[in-house]
């Protein structure tokens, strides 16, 4: 790079936009998983026969992008920001065409294969909130972080609210109905990485590391060294106390939102609809039972992103652990309130929303300090690993809260994994009070 286009290129203008192509992609590419989450388990059971197999397209969505973050984070890592975006969205794109091919062929496992690629969408477009502090100055990387964030909430929306359109999509291309929800996956996919690959430059990642070169004097032409690894990226996150509570913030509280959220319906269902009630709420009360559920994870949903936005703003301008304190503190105010609620649909719907909070707030805090709690060098990698726990931890989530519930019931489930979140929110409060100790006028 000349000096007259380094004069020429100003960061912060890089920055301005790459947040709005960030932001326009993830809105696109979230009805896609809008579309899978409300209407996946329906294609399980119809394509398998049982409704044992149920949670099986959650299921696999989530394992696949657990495990495809750390690939994704090395070909960013080498490449940039924008192929390991559009690597994901098109593997999500090819995902969705598959979706559509088993229901056209009848195939289960067909069904499990589409999952398992539209799960890398789901690891691009967690990543994306990253790429969205590559090039932040430090007292904004809150608030940048949370509008890619809060961008999936028009999707995720917008998502569900596409099955009778996309029903009628799907039969005029003589598809099932059923499949046409996924043929606006595709489109929405497609448009997202065509507008990330074609708009996506300067690559952030890659000018980022040019002007941390140039800052030092050295040439900032080379390539990084490949890390990638597991074992690299936790080792990184060791050898920093304030990324070890960041990373233990998102894990945690990834893992105490799936474990409640996943049951709560089913907790619903037996409220509402009484013992005998169906999976379905095929009861007297049945029609009661989908309002309830329905209006619960909507407004569990709207916890999750709608006030992104705000939390991005405290993490700048309160800090960075207070607000991971607050969340993981709205995670156990949540807990309580929808387990010794748990005979209430009104007090269970108010402590899904405040999960969704607590949620939100924690992730937004905690991913902004664990991106500039480690060397420029190591932060992809580190960013890779958090989402593949982050993953793990919502997988373990869900798979263990059915045998606990069915063990120490909603209330105990709720209390168990509540452990963990103040066990988080000791963590923050104790760090927070050790710096102001070293330091008064932090």
């Amino acid at each position: 790079m000349t000096t007259t286009s380094r004069t020429a290129l100003d960061p912060q203008r890089v920055q301005r936009r790459t947040v709005l192509l960030l932001s326009s992609a993830q809105l696109l590419s979230g009805i896609g998983n809008g579309a899978t989450l409300s209407i996946g388990s329906l294609l399980a059971v119809d394509l398998s026969g049982s409704e044992a197999w149920a949670g099986s397209i959650t299921t696999v969505l989530t394992l696949a992008a657990a495990i495809s973050a750390l690939p994704l984070a090395k070909l960013a890592e080498n490449r940039g920001r924008r192929i390991g975006l559009v690597t994901g969205l098109v593997a999500a794109m090819l995902g969705a065409l598959l979706v559509i091919a088993s229901v056209v062929a009848g195939s289960f496992l067909l069904l499990l294969v589409g999952a398992a690629f539209l799960g890398l969408g789901t690891a691009a477009n967690l990543q994306a909130r990253f790429a969205a502090v590559d090039l932040a100055e430090p007292e904004h990387r809150g608030r940048s972080l949370s509008m890619v964030v809060w961008a999936i909430t028009i999707g995720a929306v917008a998502g569900p609210n596409l099955i009778q359109p996309g029903a009628v999509v799907g039969s005029a291309l003589g598809l099932p109905p059923i499949a046409g929800p996924f043929v606006f996956s595709v489109v929405g996919l497609l448009l997202a990485a065509v507008l990330l690959f074609a708009g996506l430059r300067p690559d952030p990642l890659l000018l980022s590391r040019r002007l941390a070169s140039q800052a030092l004097g050295a040439d900032g032409g080379g390539q990084p060294p490949v890390r990638g690894t597991l074992r690299s990226g936790l080792g990184a996150v060791r050898s920093s106390p304030r990324a070890v509570l960041a990373l233990a913030a998102v894990v945690v509280a990834h893992g105490v939102m799936v474990a409640i959220m996943s049951m709560t319906p089913l907790h619903l269902q037996q409220l509402v609809g009484g013992p005998h009630a169906g999976h379905h709420g095929a009861t007297d009360a049945g029609t009661d039972v989908l309002v309830v559920i329905g209006l619960t994870i909507s407004l569990h949903i709207a916890g999750m992103f709608a006030l992104s936005p705000m939390w991005g703003w405290l993490t700048d301008k309160v800090g960075r652990l207070q607000v991971i304190a607050l969340g993981h503190g709205l995670l156990v105010i949540a807990v309580l309130v929808a387990g010794f609620g748990q005979h209430e649909p009104v007090l269970v719907t108010i402590g899904l929303m405040i999960l969704g909070l607590g949620w939100s707030a924690a992730t937004i805090a905690g991913s902004t300090l664990l991106a500039e709690s480690v060397d420029q060098d190591q932060r992809v990698t580190v960013q890779g690993v958090s989402d593949t726990l982050m993953g793990a931890a919502g997988a373990i989530g869900g798979a263990t809260s059915g045998i606990t519930l069915a063990w120490l019931g909603y209330q105990g489930l709720n209390i168990s994994v509540g452990f963990l979140a103040a066990v988080v929110l000791v963590m923050a409060v104790a760090t927070a009070a050790g710096i102001r100790r070293i330091n008064p006028g932090a």
